[in-house]
């Protein structure tokens, strides 16, 4: 007896997320009686596969993490243990974005779902756990986890060209904010090098208090313009 109970389609941006029941998903992986078997793919917004997208289900109750990543196709297969809610995150350089919770209930027979994403990456985006030591391009411990996941991401999807984009707050000249934000934007750079990421892939570009976000006025804004970004060249 296969399960058939139809899901409600949710919508979310930047992602459309459709999830429905299949029969026939795929001959290397097979739904158990404790695992839910799921086909997900990930589209852009002209309808291509999407190469190298990190999908990950975090169980609620049980903590335990289930990632896969798109091959050429856009697909990858995937089994879950039934009987919890899952947090669903997407890669989005940096870090993992939340964007729905997916309950995988525990029912007689077998589970069969396939989950469809239409993706779209922002053309620019900030890195926000990437710190440095104060008025130093020195990078801190505690962004080597961002750095990773965007050199993760960079690896799987090997035609992403991108500019990391150096920015700080106006306390101080002009000059030393400029050269402050291109040391900081060739340290992340850096970074990304060491991990295997061709040179020609990754420009470093500093704009020092030039493009703020937000008033320099307050404690508040100010931290805002102190900022590393992500800005695509290519995909």
């Amino acid at each position: 007896m296969r399960y058939t109970e139809k899901e409600t389609m949710k919508k979310l941006f930047p992602i459309l997320f459709f999830l429905y029941p299949i029969t026939l998903l795929s001959q290397e992986l097979q739904a158990t009686d404790s695992e839910a078997l799921l086909t997900v793919s990930v589209n852009d917004t002209k309808d291509n596969p999407s190469k190298g997208d990190v999908i990950t289900f975090i169980g609620n109750s049980s903590g335990k993490s289930f990632s896969g990543v798109t091959g050429k196709n856009g697909k990858f297969n995937i089994l879950i243990p039934e009987g919890d809610i899952y947090t669903v995150a997407y890669r989005m350089f940096g870090e993992d974005k939340k964007y729905t919770d997916l309950e995988i209930p525990s029912k007689e027979g077998l589970i069969n779902f396939e989950l469809n994403i239409i993706y779209e990456l922002p053309k620019v985006y900030t890195l926000d756990n990437v710190y440095f030591d104060t008025g130093k391009s020195t990078l801190k411990p505690a962004s080597f986890k961002a750095l990773n996941n965007l050199a993760e991401l960079m690896q799987n999807k090997t035609a992403l060209e991108i500019e990391i984009s150096g920015h700080t707050d106006n306390v101080g000249n002009a000059e030393s904010n400029q050269k402050l934000s291109q040391d900081r934007a060739k340290s992340v750079r850096n970074y990304l090098l060491k991990k295997e990421i061709t040179v020609e892939r990754v420009v470093a570009k500093g704009y020092g208090d030039s493009r703020p976000v937000a008033s320099n006025e307050t404690p508040t804004g100010r931290q805002k313009n102190r900022r590393t970004e992500v800005k695509i060249l290519k995909e």
